[in-house]
């Protein structure tokens, strides 16, 4: 890769690579560490993590307080950058690119769900999962009509109209997730998705990604410190003291 080229030269090439490993890994971390602070302050968050995730996959992400697994997330979503290693995705050396490289494969190619749901309140459905897409620049008309398809995807048809506020704590959650789907992305992390729902929602929830990954053939990445929620995912990824403690499904090499 030319790391002189421009942010979208960057991401134009992501997308060729994209087109030419479509049958290779989606993710993969290589002795990535991550280290916070310098000298006797330093910390180390990561301590040289192995890791491949391939596409149509639908992986939970383990681990006590402090055991690495939310900063592994950040790396993941090119929210940060590791100290040391590499992180591939879709054969592109992510740490190697400028800020807004990673910015723009976080638009085109990551969905992101929150514990916090983070829409805008007073903002109607549909208008929620448009507002990436005007960050895209994409024309009026196909907004309405991929943010209505996103919608459907959920169950949501009939509540397009509604504000984000006039909806239930699982309804805007599964906005959440037609905001993560709208742009097609190549995987979707989500964090703590259910911590702000009643159990019965939080199963409502989980269903819907695992149909999603099962139907569709969408990656998902699950953050989650509840065991009955990680039993949703085919492949759990354990983390203790910044180590991966314990992987049941790696893919083969």
């Amino acid at each position: 890769m030319n790391l002189a080229a421009p942010p979208r030269a960057s991401l134009q090439e992501l997308q060729e690579r994209a087109r030419t490993t479509a049958s290779r890994d989606l993710i993969r971390l290589i002795g990535v560490r991550k280290v916070y602070g310098s000298g006797e302050a330093a910390v180390t968050a990561l301590d040289g993590i192995d890791l491949k995730i391939d596409s149509g996959e639908f992986v939970a992400v383990l681990g006590p307080s402090g055991s690495g697994k939310s900063t592994a997330m950040n790396i993941l979503g090119c929210l940060d950058t590791p100290t040391g290693g590499h992180y591939f995705f879709r054969g592109v050396d992510v740490a190697s690119l400028s800020r807004d490289a990673r910015a723009l494969i976080r638009r085109y190619h990551i969905g992101f769900v929150f514990q916090g749901f983070n829409l805008l309140k007073r903002t109607t459905a549909l208008e929620n999962l448009e507002l990436p897409l005007v960050y895209r620049g994409t024309p009026r008309a196909e907004r309405h009509k991929l943010a209505r398809h996103a919608l459907a995807m959920v169950g949501l048809s009939d509540r397009e109209k509604h504000t984000a506020s006039e909806l239930s704590g699982g309804q805007q959650q599964r906005v959440a997730i037609a905001r993560a789907l709208v742009t097609n992305p190549a995987v979707i992390f989500a964090d703590e998705p259910t911590g702000n729902l009643d159990t019965a929602k939080s199963h409502e929830i989980m269903s819907l990604l695992s149909s999603l990954n099962k139907d569709h053939g969408i990656t998902i990445v699950l953050v989650t410190h509840d065991e009955d929620i990680a039993a949703y995912a085919r492949r759990h990824i354990r983390f203790r003291d910044g180590r991966i403690e314990s992987d049941d499904g790696t893919p083969a090499p």
